[in-house]
């Protein structure tokens, strides 16, 4: 089987900082992926040169088989990367159903079909436990709510690569709990790359987990083996609260 998704010696600077340093890296399809490593570590630039929010300043990025390295992120949405942020990015005076709507219709050859984009809606809206709240604008829902409803959007999109930066942040363990159901079933049908904090959500869900550290790939290994790395204990785990 091809991997999704490749990178072949990305790397980003930022003035004289090498935010991401020559990274290798595949992806397989159907697999959810963990990305963890200390604050600074590249974590979040990684997977916005995926995204392609940022552009490399060398290395290559290869999607299914084609170069994307050049695409500027709406064709890359097109062809299946969707990313939700690490900082709520919903419109704040739109309704939860009307955030949707927005990628739902991109979704749609007849974008204007209201029954299509409501079905689109509701089956997002469900799948994130935020049904009953479609109704509600967007800056009312509590900051976890938020995260779902951007998670909502990503579904959306009907994407083969979702992408998912501190996904449980601000959620109540309950929803933690409903979090992990969730990116369980859309690995079913998507591929799944997870930056994630949260030790023992990553232990749970992910079947191979990536370190970085300084911006290089430090580890790269099941979670069993992760949590038994002495170079990673030393560089993350060790620290972690």
């Amino acid at each position: 089987m091809m991997p999704l998704l490749t990178t072949k010696g990305l790397s980003r600077n930022f003035g004289g900082l090498r935010a991401v340093d020559g990274v290798d890296f595949a992806l397989m399809p159907g697999e959810i992926r963990a990305v963890i490593g200390p604050n600074g570590a590249g974590k979040t630039t990684f997977v916005s040169l995926v995204s392609g929010r940022i552009q490399p300043s060398s290395g290559m990025i290869v999607f299914d088989g084609a170069d994307i390295t050049g695409l500027p992120a709406y064709i890359r949405v097109r062809q299946g990367i969707a990313y939700t942020f690490q900082i709520t990015s919903v419109f704040a005076n739109l309704s939860a159903y009307d955030n949707v709507a927005l990628p739902v219709q991109r979704t749609l050859s007849d974008g204007r079909s209201k029954g299509a984009v409501r079905t689109g809606v509701m089956a997002a809206l469900e799948r994130t436990g935020l049904a009953d709240r479609a109704h509600m604008p967007a800056g009312q829902l509590s900051y976890g709510h938020q995260r779902l409803l951007e998670v909502a959007m990503g579904l959306a999109l009907k994407p083969r690569l979702l992408i998912l930066d501190e996904p449980t942040q601000g959620l109540a363990d309950s929803e933690i709990d409903n979090f992990i159901t969730l990116v369980r079933e859309i690995a079913k049908n998507a591929t799944v790359l997870l930056i994630e904090h949260n030790m023992p959500v990553v232990m749970q869900l992910a079947d191979r987990i990536t370190v970085f550290n300084a911006g290089k790939i430090l580890a790269e290994d099941t979670p069993e083996a992760i949590r038994e790395n002495a170079a990673v204990q030393e560089a993350y785990l060790g620290t972690a609260p």
